[in-house]
């Protein structure tokens, strides 16, 4: 914490060096300790009421600090480590003398050589059952103890499934990957609001990121979702996809200003998982084509150099679903049709200077955020609370900036086998999807990015050339080539049967096809996660600034001159 983030910097903790190296003879049983009095933890214990507020729970303090402790020795930069690297194909265990020698971290190492499954079982109920207990609903009110370390535990699991990929396929294989996610999924939509909680936002979003980056994760997701968590979203029937996108929604529509950089995550991680994504509620697809509707504007598209790249993710997004899992999304396909003027609104967008001039002045006599309007907002889950924002005085810590989406993930494309393909980037070439070359944006990008409006930093502004650059590529033809067939074919039965109600329309798309109507299907492009110094740094800032701010009572750090991050009030 007294030295100030350099993502090069060779510096090391000496005090971790000596707990994990081996000159400490009792390392091991430390590890195996901390590591199973954190999973081994029941804060609800026999369940008996407000037994809490009765007793005093002497573990709690002990679990939070083993936590604590833990992912402070885990802290490992595994972009440059030598760490094997187990792709959970192997027939022998990760044991196995044939494996290179791990990191000089001897914590690291164990972690990564964790192989039995009852071991995998052990941690991920553990964590599992820690991360759902602010979930729990009781009849009588605030019953039951919630832990407040959820923090600690997000990180714990990032570091699970980045040093030991067995953990991380294990977690893959069943259904009980999703007793991670709805926590997640709660922890982002009750903090969006919150600026003090922006790095949870953060670390919940890249571990859905690295999780999407496996097939595995988006066929889980067609699982139904009826274990009903407090949330303030829409109520819908439908699985755990539309949970993804309903939160992710909320999220760009209600969140704060500074989640903006997320923006680029949260649709990688549904591009991630869209061409698994068997049948999306209505609610869910009319809430993708409000984004898709939103970041179509004219004025968002020329108020900064990137935003465009969230409209090919989007269109991404329905191409994916179009051409692999046209059967059972009949609901997507009739919102498509009912909004195709957007489609062909993208298709014909202006270029011209003066047009582009205008929609920017648009924009800066009205600042407003994404507007939810049309978008179709329910009632709200009962027993949901707003997500409120920091209560003033609140304590947070800065944190460093994190990397752009290319930096973070590494593009694969799905081979006829299923295996992954990783695709070197060709120069001077667009990428296999259609969208434009990503670079690193500059620090004046990501700030005009941030304010959404590029023409008050004076910095950048949008040119016909830069439009014409990438309306060009817009991956548009299959949705085009849709409306081109089904949109007659739905107003002839609308006009026939003189129909007013839109089930008998999803009927009929539920029974059509567009097998040999529709262009070749794309290949299936996966952006996987890739460690990177970057996140490194930003895991170690934010991961410091949580102990620190967990820490503050007694003043253990009083006086100590921080210099990793900065504290602010909120």
């Amino acid at each position: 914490m007294y030295l100030p983030p350099a993502p090069d910097s060779g510096s090391t903790n000496p005090w971790v060096q000596f707990f994990c190296s081996t000159e400490n003879r009792h390392a091991l049983p430390l590890f195996t300790s901390l590591l199973n009095t954190v999973c081994a933890y029941d804060p609800v214990g026999y369940g008996i009421p407000y037994n809490h507020l009765l007793f005093s729970d002497y573990r709690e303090p002990l679990v939070e600090e083993a936590a604590q402790v833990l992912i402070v020795t885990l802290d490992h930069d595994s972009a440059t480590s030598t760490s094997p690297t187990v792709d959970g194909t192997t027939t022998g265990t990760a044991m196995d003398d044939i494996d290179p020698p791990g990191p000089e971290n001897l914590f690291v190492n164990y972690l990564s050589r964790i192989h039995r499954e009852e071991d995998f079982q052990f941690i991920l109920k553990g964590i599992a059952r820690l991360l759902s207990n602010p979930l729990l609903q009781t009849y009588l009110p605030n019953s039951t103890k919630k832990i407040q370390f959820h923090q600690e535990l997000l990180v714990l699991f990032w570091k699970l499934c980045d040093f030991n990929k067995k953990f991380l396929f294990f977690v893959l294989k069943s259904s009980d990957v999703l007793d991670i996610l709805v926590p997640i999924l709660y922890f982002l939509n009750d903090a969006r609001a919150d600026q003090s909680r922006v790095g949870l936002m953060h670390i919940g979003v890249f571990i859905l990121l690295l999780l999407s980056g496996e097939r595995n994760f988006g066929v889980r997701l067609n699982k139904p979702y009826s274990v009903r968590v407090p949330m303030d979203i829409p109520v819908f029937t439908g699985t755990h996809a539309d949970l993804l996108i309903v939160v992710f929604h909320k999220i760009i529509t209600s969140g704060h200003q500074r989640l903006q950089p997320l923006f680029d995550c949260l649709l990688t991680i549904i591009v991630n998982v869209s061409p698994y994504l068997k049948s999306l509620s209505m609610v869910a697809a009319n809430k993708l084509l409000h984004l898709l509707e939103a970041f179509s504007t004219t004025w968002f598209l020329f108020s900064a150099s990137q935003n465009h790249h969230l409209v090919f993710f989007l269109l991404e997004v329905f191409n994916n679903i179009i051409q692999y899992q046209f059967d059972g999304n009949s609901n997507l396909v009739y919102a498509i049709i009912r909004k195709r003027n957007v489609f062909h609104q993208l298709a014909n967008l202006p270029t011209d200077p003066p047009t582009i001039h205008k929609a920017l002045q648009r924009r800066r006599r009205a600042p407003e955020p994404l507007s939810r309007t049309g978008s179709q907002e329910g009632a709200s889950m009962e027993g949901s609370r707003p997500a409120a924002p920091a209560e003033p005085g609140t304590l947070k810590t800065s944190l460093v900036a994190t990397p752009g989406i290319d930096k973070l993930t590494e593009k694969s494309q799905v081979s006829e086998d299923g295996t992954l393909r990783s695709l070197e980037p060709a120069p001077q070439q667009g990428p296999a999807d259609g969208s434009p070359t990503e670079e690193e944006p500059s620090p004046a990008w990501r700030e005009q990015r941030r304010l959404s409006s590029a023409s008050a930093s004076g910095q950048w502004s949008p040119t016909s050339e830069w439009v014409l650059s990438w309306k060009s590529k817009l991956p548009l033809q299959t949705i085009m080539r849709l409306l081109q067939v089904l949109v007659p074919q739905v107003e002839k039965i609308c006009i026939d049967k003189g129909l007013t109600d839109e089930s008998e329309i999803l009927r009929f798309l539920q029974h059509g096809t567009l097998v040999g109507l529709l262009p070749v299907p794309h290949p299936i492009l996966i952006r996987k996660y890739q460690a990177n110094s970057g996140t490194a740094m930003w895991f170690r800032t934010y991961m410091w600034g949580v102990i620190y701010l967990r820490n503050v009572d007694p003043p253990v750090w009083y006086d100590t001159d921080v210099k990793l991050f900065e504290i602010q009030r909120v």
